[in-house]
């Protein structure tokens, strides 16, 4: 059991998400994918940590693609937020990407599309 938090010393305070790391495949055609097609931002800032990788900014998180297998998806996912969800939903259809269709929940609405490692990739927005 966790024990209680006095407000005067309370330092975790989380401000946002920072990143996600995923195992993929192959990080170029990853890379691709993170970049070219859900319109993230290659960075250049990735140290060499004995793996390939790479970091991507997708809006003010970012995503850190890790080469290493895949595990099997249980239902893990992270979701990028965009503008428009069902202008993405058709710019990704108009490339032949599989995607759901939108549907509502909490106070937006969702779908999922897969990366090329088979990742679970949620888009959230109205």
């Amino acid at each position: 059991m966790l024990a209680p938090i006095s407000e005067q010393t309370l330092h975790m305070q989380p401000l946002a998400l920072h990143h996600v790391s995923i195992n993929v495949t192959d990080v170029d055609l990853a890379v691709t994918f993170y970049t070219e097609v859900l319109g993230g931002t290659l960075r250049t800032d990735r140290p060499d940590f004995g793996f390939g990788g790479a970091w991507i900014n997708l809006g003010t998180s970012q995503v850190h693609l890790l080469e290493a297998p895949v595990p099997p998806s249980f239902g893990q996912h992270f979701a990028i937020g965009v503008a428009h969800l069902d202008g993405a939903v058709a710019e990704l259809r108009n490339r032949g990407i599989a995607v759901g269709d939108p549907t509502r929940v909490g106070q937006g609405r969702q779908t999922f599309v897969a990366d090329p490692a088979g990742n679970t990739v949620e888009l959230y927005g109205e």
